[in-house]
């Protein structure tokens, strides 16, 4: 007999009711599903008995490419049905597609997204055609709730118009070409029976041409499933899914969107589909306080029956429903546009009925394995690593880095974080290497034994078999996307040490070394700085301390900053806290590496000195060297520097730079110092009048329309002291007045200063206005 093809619309109920009708009808020999074909020998598993949906999750690894996709299943999934009532029927049922790790795969993510935005103008003239928004809308006006008897005819006729004369890409080809091998030896197996093939809709021309031309070469043979090349890895596993994941609204771009609408109309039709999901609707929104009378109810269902009559359909599809509800619970304006009338993910903003609309017809049901699914060993060693350690209970931990078992955990934890595995997440502990923070405090919630934690552990099986294989894997694979970004090549270096990667983390470095030559971003550069010399201070826990090649990369990096920071220009602006970051990095490498490593501190002196003086550079910068000579020692008269820098344009951002660079050194320099219990406190000190103190002259002395120039920027220089310091400057500011009161008050005043600054300066220009028009009389001092 013939083979009947069957051209789907992935996770479309009419599609898989014409499968299931069809498959009843012929009883077939062969059903051939696209789908994996290298799962085919596991079809027993995926039909176990799992709570759908559940996906197959396949991955490719090798040392150019990782590739992760998803052939999710649900109740209504065209493919599962074959599957389903294919074996009820004793049919051979396997997979004829290619392998998701297959390069013909390598731009999908999602084996059974939709192909639609490809052929967008087809697409296009046919919603203008019957006057609807877009391909969702369209599918449900012709198939979904009016599937008469010439439903086979009106799919064909349509998939031939979507397909057109336009050959496919060269992904496609491949795959069809694959495909035509097994139906032709299916059919050549089958002798009399039927074969029944189910694929994507836009495939389905494409095969029947290829199995009828190509049954002339006498090649019947069953193919051979592709095996990964040597050297790679590659496979699949089962993995609960969900209708959240599954829906376009979610950005999922799958065949069809709303899945908890569409599981109900396969189950009880599109009529009960709309009744029940209008009753949900209203208890949600009531369940949130939203008023919704009995008398909103009957309009929702008398609006929604009366749109679908006038759309011309039997029954309410899925845009009647939630049109219908528009017009009978939301009075108000809609900035928006209805998030139905196009495709994507739901936008911020939403008004927020329609939300909870969307959320109910996308539903929450999560999928469930059956208890004897296998599961990737990552799983088994996950648990019994997390078991034997005491960490799979909820709540929360606190380690100490300095106890083995601190440490043992805290790895773990790590490892567990790096790959993204929910329910572990770290509240405090080391955040770049620079302070030697020896605790860490995580909150943990293990959750539902089958819930999204296994789902991300069997997805993270990809990387490798173990925690510690498998988080190396993950970490290579962040250092391979990151390229010559610095930044983020400094934060997986100090992933790579907590997790307890150590070759991960010699070859992070050894990458960073490489790059630091061609590095342009100062900024980047003292991020990877910061977090390099920290750990090759600190961090004997991790193993770094003093390592060879963390040194070169400190080195390297000082290096590099003084010689970019050099060629800086350009006038006044604002403060760039990266670039003072780097600087304050680079002055710490100077101060506590400079002996070990062979830095050259009289070079970097020389460096700021040129810098701190020179009118062409920015004025963060120049007070930035200025303190990084004074922070290394170097006689200074910072008086006299601060003086320089006194117009009310550049003085806070000139401050913003000495601040960050040396802030102990301002408090000691006769403003302030430390008293015998180690607080910081205000006073005159044997230096005689500090820079504080010459700040407070220089500050009370600009004109108001200058201070109010000047105070943004000297805001922000005085957040580089934390609040215990700003708090003893300000009371030396209460004392030098002579002043009796509370520094804290000072500091939490009830309006915003520049408020306060903004109103004093248009008082001063309303009297003066008032003066000068002799409204009123100038007082005399």
């Amino acid at each position: 007999m013939a083979v009947t093809f069957i051209g789907v619309r992935h996770h479309s109920p009419a599609c898989a009711g014409l499968v299931a009708r069809t498959i009843e009808r012929l009883r077939p020999a062969h059903v051939l599903v696209e789908g994996p074909a290298d799962f085919s020998g596991r079809l027993d598993e995926l039909l176990l008995g799992h709570d759908l949906p559940v996906a197959i999750f396949s991955y490719y690894r090798d040392a150019e490419r990782v590739h992760a996709s998803w052939s999710p299943f649900c109740a209504y999934s065209p493919e599962w049905v074959a599957l389903t009532a294919g074996r009820a029927c004793g049919a051979e049922v396997r997979f004829i597609d290619l392998p998701a790790w297959h390069p013909a795969f390598s731009e999908r993510r999602n084996r059974y997204a939709d192909a639609d935005e490809r052929y967008a103008e087809v697409s296009a003239r046919l919603c203008r055609s019957f006057a609807v928004d877009n391909t969702d809308t369209l599918w449900d006006h012709l198939f979904e709730v009016e599937q008469d008897g010439d439903l086979e005819e009106r799919l064909a006729s349509y998939f031939d118009l979507v397909r057109g004369e336009s050959p496919a890409g060269p992904d496609d080809t491949a795959r069809e070409a694959y495909m035509a091998r097994w139906i032709r030896a299916a059919e050549a197996d089958a002798g009399d029976r039927p074969v029944v093939v189910v694929t994507g809709g836009f495939h389905k021309p494409a095969l029947q041409t290829l199995a009828a031309t190509a049954g002339d070469t006498g090649d019947t043979a069953w193919p051979e499933v592709p095996s990964p090349p040597d050297g790679a890895a590659g496979g699949g596993f089962l993995v609960p899914y969900s209708f959240r994941r599954l829906d376009s609204f979610t950005g999922y771009q799958s065949g069809m969107p709303s899945p908890e609408y569409y599981q109900r109309l396969w189950e009880d039709g599109p009529k009960a589909a709309a009744n029940g999901l209008t009753e949900i609707v209203v208890a949600r929104l009531r369940e949130r306080r939203q008023v919704v009378s009995t008398a909103d109810l009957i309009a929702a269902r008398t609006l929604t029956e009366g749109l679908a009559r006038l759309r011309g359909h039997g029954s309410p599809a899925r845009t009647d429903l939630l049109d219908g509800l528009v017009a009978a619970l939301i009075t108000d304006d809609l900035e928006q546009p209805l998030p139905w009338t196009d495709r994507g993910p739901l936008t911020p903003g939403a008004h927020p009925v329609v939300a909870e609309m969307v959320g109910v017809l996308s539903g929450d049901r999560v999928g469930r394995l059956h208890p004897r699914t296998p599961a990737p060993p990552l799983v088994h060693d996950a648990a019994a690593e997390l078991e034997r350690l005491g960490l799979d209970r909820a709540g929360t931990v606190a380690l100490k880095l300095t106890d083995e078992r601190g440490l043992r955990r805290s790895r773990v934890l790590h490892r567990l974080r790096v790959l993204r595995i929910p329910g572990v997440v770290r509240q405090s502990g080391p955040s770049t290497g620079a302070d030697p923070v020896l605790e860490e405090c995580w909150r943990l919630d293990p959750g539902d034994a089958a819930g999204p934690r296994l789902s991300a552990l069997i997805e993270a099986g990809a990387y490798g078999a173990t925690l510690a294989d498998a988080s190396a894997a993950a970490l290579e694979e962040r250092m391979a996307g990151a390229g010559t970004d610095m930044e983020r090549l400094a934060a997986v270096l100090f992933d790579a040490a907590l997790s307890g990667c150590g070759d991960q983390s010699d070859r992070i470095a050894e990458t960073i070394a490489a790059g630091i030559a061609g590095a342009s971003d100062v900024g980047a550069l003292g991020h990877v700085l910061g977090t390099v010399l920290g750990l090759w201070r600190h961090d004997r826990l991790l193993g770094t301390a003093r390592s060879p090649l963390f040194g070169t990369v400190v080195e390297g990096c000082v290096t590099r900053v003084l010689w970019l920071i050099e060629g800086v220009r350009g006038g006044p602006a604002p403060a760039d806290l990266d670039r003072l970051r780097a600087v304050a990095a680079t002055r710490d490498a100077l101060l506590h590496a400079a002996g070990p490593l062979g830095l050259d501190r009289d070079a970097a002196l020389g460096v700021a000195a040129r810098i701190s003086v020179n009118a062409d550079v920015p004025p963060d910068l120049r007070g930035a060297a200025f303190g990084l000579g004074w922070a290394l020692g170097v006689a200074a008269d910072p008086v006299r520097a601060v003086r320089g820098a006194s117009g009310p344009r550049t003085l806070g951002d000139w401050l913003a730079g000495l601040f960050a660079l040396a802030r102990d050194e301002v408090l000691s320099a006769g403003d302030a110092g430390a008293g015998a219990d180690g607080d910081v406190k205000a006073g005159a000190g044997a230096g005689g009048a500090g820079v504080l103190t010459v700040l407070d002259e220089m500050i009370t002395g600009l004109a108001a329309t200058d201070f109010l120039v000047a105070l943004p920027a000297l805001r922000q220089a005085f957040e580089f002291f934390p609040p215990r310091e700003r708090e003893a400057i300000a009371r030396g500011l209460l004392e030098r007045r002579g002043v009796r009161g509370s520094p804290r008050a000072l500091l939490r005043t009830p309006v915003d200063p520049l408020v306060i600054a903004e109103a004093s300066v248009l008082e001063d220009r309303t009297d003066r206005c008032l003066h000068e028009e002799g409204l009123i009389r100038k007082e005399p001092a």
